[in-house]
């Protein structure tokens, strides 16, 4: 009986600090985007060399990789010109080719908030414009890298925001920026706003809809690295990322997966992921995110401290980490420790 009271009073401090960082959100809740890419439908009506096109959907990665093998220069670009927002978002795919069709389709937008995604030398992985929109862009060469790390970023990113003026080092591009640099010209990290994110502090935060959402879209995102050849990656997964890490450990093949500023995993210890992979957490003491409860009660809350000793997670160094999103602040203790994680040196 005491237990039980204990958690209903844990439970009402949730309600408590949701309620009163943001007020609820129930009232402009997010949609998650899932599902294939726009033009699925065209794509699956088409074929090339009279061959029948993967279902963008039910054909696994390394299906899609070995039908791309299969196709001369002529017949890709031929699918590249018809179907660019497909072969951008198709995992398996070449990496050039969904780069070159990332751009097609950035322009094809005629939108000013995208414009810079198609701008020289980027490498756009992927580019959904429905809802928010969502973006992938890799830092560094991914065809040859030694390493890859894969940037899964929290609350209040989007396509529309990527671009968006900055701290250095903060948001999804910041971040893969800082860590790429810290980690060296072997390692190529990608920064992956692949999901629909909450926005703002409030039921969508607090819940897991989103976060289940994005644990599927990030499984098929890291089969599909392993489809073309990549490592098997590092996941660095920040806030509200971290939910979304943790529900997807089990289905990735992921070496490390690194939780910093994590108001929970949906797991009671780190074991319970279900994941061989070595998992890290980092909290810096400024960290406004210690101050969640962490609760999973009637669907609110995300359970155990990652960085709590009971978790079992192993502890990155962030004494000098400062607020919720200073963990890759040039020259801290927690990018050092990210960058040797991501280079494998830390066993």
């Amino acid at each position: 009986m005491r237990r039980f009271g204990r958690t209903i009073v844990t439970a009402a401090l949730a309600v408590t600090v949701v309620a009163g960082t943001a007020g609820w959100a129930s009232g402009n809740s997010e949609a998650a985007v899932t599902g294939p890419p726009p033009g699925a439908a065209a794509w699956r009506a088409g074929s090339v060399a009279g061959r029948a096109l993967p279902d963008p959907e039910g054909a696994s990665p390394y299906e899609v990789a070995r039908f791309f093998a299969g196709l001369d220069g002529p017949e890709r670009r031929e699918l590249l010109r018809a179907h660019p927002l497909v072969v951008g978002n198709l995992e398996g795919a070449p990496l050039p080719l969904r780069y070159e069709a990332n751009r097609m389709a950035v322009l094809a937008t005629g939108e000013a908030r995208y414009a810079s995604l198609a701008g020289p030398g980027r490498q756009i992985l992927a580019f959904d414009p429905r809802g928010r929109g969502q973006v992938a862009e890799v830092f560094g060469d991914l065809e040859r890298a030694a390493h890859v790390s894969v940037i899964v970023p929290g609350s209040d990113n989007d396509a529309s925001t990527y671009d968006a003026p900055r701290r250095p080092d903060t948001g999804p591009a910041g971040m893969a920026r800082a860590l790429r640099a810290a980690a060296g010209g072997s390692t190529a990290v990608v920064a992956w706003t692949g999901y629909t994110t909450p926005v703002g502090v409030g039921l969508d935060a607090a819940g897991g809809r989103l976060a289940e959402a994005g644990a599927v879209r990030l499984a098929r995102f890291t089969a599909g690295l392993d489809a073309v050849g990549a490592p098997d990656p590092v996941l660095f997964c920040h806030s509200y990322g971290s939910v979304v890490c943790g529900l997807a450990a089990r289905h990735t093949d992921a070496t490390d997966v690194v939780a910093l500023g994590s108001p929970g995993m949906r797991a009671d210890r780190a074991a319970g992921l279900g994941t061989r992979a070595r998992v890290w957490a980092a909290r810096g003491p400024s960290d406004w995110i210690a101050d969640v409860p962490n609760v999973e009660f009637a669907g609110l809350g995300h359970g155990a401290d990652p960085a709590a000793p009971g978790f079992g997670a192993r502890r990155v160094p962030a004494a000098d980490a400062q607020g919720h999103t200073g963990y890759f602040a040039g020259g801290s203790q927690s990018l050092a420790a990210f960058a040797a994680i991501a280079r494998g040196e830390v066993r």
